[in-house]
């Protein structure tokens, strides 16, 4: 068997509000890996695709554009996400609840999924790298040694993006969030193109009612299982 010399992915997939997002940047933390937060690269195409005047009748356009984005992750001095743009911070357009309905439409097109898969991969770098997203262990990263499926209650998903928004100074209703977050499911588990459920090897965990520093800590208990006690180093 020929060994596989990429560096080592962690991918971490599941449904709007899992808590994915938050488990993944502890999880790169702990480990001293990169991130990928997938989800941020669909709704910063959302945005550049309304700057630029381009609607979902325009895949080719699409996916050209979603080809040609340079996009970089980095933390302000807090810690806090900040999201550039061809250098410029558009963090907090990306955070509204239109852009992430806007990012699950273009989800669905598969021109658009195919300009940002080079994008993604190119974010596979050493020491190792933590993928968040919905495709990460079926399609973008088949070869991910350990491939994870966090789940949660669809109210206790609500809940969540309800009280993650308002921290962000937000608007929100619970009512418009379940619609939004049913709509959203919706979409992303029967679209034709990579729909949203666990790779057949992935292990599911149901993160209703458990704290986040626990899901992280079976996360990395099972990273570390997988890839030795310095994953990326071996």
């Amino acid at each position: 068997m020929i060994k596989n010399t990429s560096p080592p992915v962690v991918a971490i997939d599941g449904p709007s509000g899992s808590g994915k997002g938050t488990v993944s940047r502890r999880v790169a933390d702990a480990l001293g890996w990169h991130l990928l937060d997938s989800g941020a690269l669909y709704r910063v195409l959302a945005w550049a695709g309304d700057a630029a005047g381009l609607s979902s009748d325009q895949p080719q356009k699409l996916q050209s554009l979603a080809g040609s984005l340079q996009v970089e992750f980095s933390r302000t001095a807090a810690g806090d996400e900040r999201i550039l743009l061809d250098g410029r911070d558009i963090t907090q357009p990306l955070r509204a609840e239109e852009c992430g309905n806007r990012a699950s439409e273009l989800a669905a097109i598969p021109q658009v999924r195919e300009g940002l898969k080079i994008l993604q991969r190119s974010f596979r770098r050493a020491p190792g790298l933590v993928a968040d997203g919905r495709d990460m262990g079926t399609v973008i990263f088949p070869d991910a040694g350990l491939k994870i499926f966090l789940t949660a209650s669809a109210g206790e998903r609500v809940k969540r993006r309800y009280n993650q928004l308002k921290q962000k100074g937000l608007d929100a209703t619970l009512p418009g969030l379940f619609r939004d977050i049913a709509a959203r499911d919706e979409r992303d588990q029967s679209r034709a193109v990579s729909p949203l459920k666990p790779a057949p090897e992935a292990v599911v965990l149901d993160t209703t009612g458990t704290g986040i520093e626990q899901v992280v800590e079976k996360v990395l208990v099972l990273a570390r299982r997988r890839f030795g006690s310095t994953p990326g180093g071996s």
